[in-house]
């Protein structure tokens, strides 16, 4: 049976199907897809899809085989709460005045103007935005926010993945339990070990006996048992997300959903968090795309992009998928869809403070070469931090040996203070060790002072904010909070903070 249509209500119709104030929940969700982010506390590429070994992690490699596996990205911090701030935002947090950890926490600190947080803007197009802790009785995240601003209204809407309607499009975060140790009890200090959140389950593919710790380290007993808890965290994870990617199954929404697998910042380890190695900033990220929806400009089922990205690109990258234009201002940029701009030559991270330990990086990094400048003279591996030295054995151990004359290479080269200006070729020294600053070869210096200058550009055109000291009475507490929770080692003086 046909119709005849007035030219008025043809109008009118075309206007109810395209406009988005027309649109049907249907239509929206078409034009709308859900987007999930799995968010791994503390990762490098220690993943099978990335030739990792002694780990089982077939459901982050399946997303690999399906999906596109970037193996350049990097975060703007090697601690979370700074990287957290800028990928939440799109901005660096050097820029935001968030680029401390665990700032703003208790002032009137607010975003700058134009500066929104990505649930916001997904919010105001009609997403569902959530912080999932639980599916069903199943942990599969922590509800984490650790973000340098807290006067910014409602950020989620829920913690729990049964309060989300399916037939409207979502926005999911999963903020993975591992890998951490086990601290948020406070009790810390307390302990003689402090453990691995999930290590009682965790599977066991990683052993002191068949684990090889990188070269930085000495081969003692416990770096092997560090080194297999961290690697099984890996795997644990691995079966979290199993249970996400199968309630999108069971759930009906897997076609329609946008997953996104990428870490915060670098591996839990002691020379890898806080520091602006590699160890510290190579993040994973991996991103499924759904069959209901048209693959978009950049992506290809199992491709490998070596695309140098910076985390805050996800969340342009973020804002694209949902349909939202980018605002001029953010500093990240999309790395899918038809608004691509040129491919980033560098990466560039900050370090400032981190708890009560006041030390200034920055880095830049390229498809070969790191250019790391150390800002805080006398600083190094060795510095105090009573997180580190209470719960990285490590790094208590490389004490001892140092002091008793056993530490050679690199562990040893590795307790020195850091040099004002670090370069690595990371295809030759992929472990970071061999410091290229001072070498004659062309290539070398060439490679320094292209780096050298990216850096000084960076720092002004984004007005680094990392020179500006902090207050006093904003920092002294944190000297006391940290002894509280994880103790003062002997070596640093048998005095308790008063402050």
């Amino acid at each position: 049976m046909f119709f005849r249509v007035s030219l008025g209500w043809a109008v009118l119709l075309a206007f109810v199907v395209l406009s988005p104030a027309g649109l049907t929940q249907v239509q929206a969700k078409q034009k709308r897809p859900n987007i999930v982010w799995i968010v791994g506390e503390n990762f490098d590429l220690d993943f099978g899809c990335y030739g990792a070994r002694n780990v089982k992690t077939p459901n982050v490699d399946r997303l690999a085989r399906t999906g596109v596996r970037y193996t350049n990205a990097y975060s703007t911090s090697p601690v979370c709460a700074p990287s957290r701030s800028a990928f939440m935002t799109g901005m660096y947090a050097t820029t935001t005045d968030m680029h401390h950890m665990r700032s703003h926490r208790d002032d009137d600190y607010r975003l700058p103007e134009g500066v929104r947080p990505i649930t916001q803007r997904l919010q105001d197009v009609g997403y569902q935005t959530a912080n999932v802790t639980h599916i069903g009785d199943r942990i599969v995240g922590t509800g984490k926010l650790d973000l340098n601003f807290v006067n910014e209204g409602q950020l989620y809407q829920t913690k729990q993945w049964s309060d989300i309607d399916p037939s409207k499009p979502f926005f999911a975060q999963f903020n993975m339990p591992e890998a951490e140790y086990d601290i948020y009890d406070r009790k810390s200090s307390e302990k003689k070990r402090v453990p691995w959140v999930g290590e009682e389950w965790h599977p066991q593919i990683a052993t002191p006996q068949n684990v090889q710790p990188p070269p930085y380290y000495p081969d003692h007993p416990v770096v092997r048992q560090e080194w297999a808890r961290y690697l099984n965290s890996v795997s644990g994870m691995d079966v979290r997300i199993g249970w996400i990617l199968e309630q999108l199954e069971t759930d009906g929404v897997a076609d329609d959903t946008v997953v996104m697998f990428f870490g915060d910042n670098g591996r839990l380890e002691a020379r890898g968090i806080h520091w602006c190695f590699d160890s510290g900033l190579h993040v994973p990220l991996v991103i499924h795309w759904p069959r209901n929806f048209a693959e978009p400009a950049g992506y290809k089922q199992g491709k490998v992009d070596d695309r140098i990205i910076s985390l805050i690109d996800l969340t342009a990258t973020t804002l694209f998928v949902a349909g939202i234009d980018v605002p001029a201002m953010m500093q990240g940029q999309p790395f899918l869809g038809p608004n691509q701009t040129l491919p980033r030559r560098f990466a560039f991270s900050a370090r400032d403070r981190i708890d009560e330990t006041e030390i200034r990086q920055r880095s830049v990094r390229g498809k070969r070469y790191h250019y790391v400048r150390n800002f805080t003279p006398g600083a190094g591996f060795p510095s105090l931090n009573r997180y580190k030295e209470k719960c990285f054995l490590v790094k208590p151990l490389m004490r001892d040996l140092q002091a008793a004359g056993k530490l050679i290479g690199p562990p040893a080269d590795l307790m020195m203070p850091f040099a004002k200006e670090q370069l690595f070729d990371t295809v030759a020294d992929p472990y970071e060790i061999v410091n290229l600053a001072d070498s004659a070869e062309a290539e070398h210096q060439n490679a320094l002072l292209e780096m050298r200058a990216a850096l000084d550009t960076w720092m002004a055109e984004t007005r680094d904010r990392g020179g500006i000291p902090e207050p006093r009475e904003v920092v002294a507490p944190f000297e006391k909070e940290m002894h509280d929770w994880f103790g003062t080692p002997d070596w640093y003086g048998k005095q308790s903070p008063t402050r």
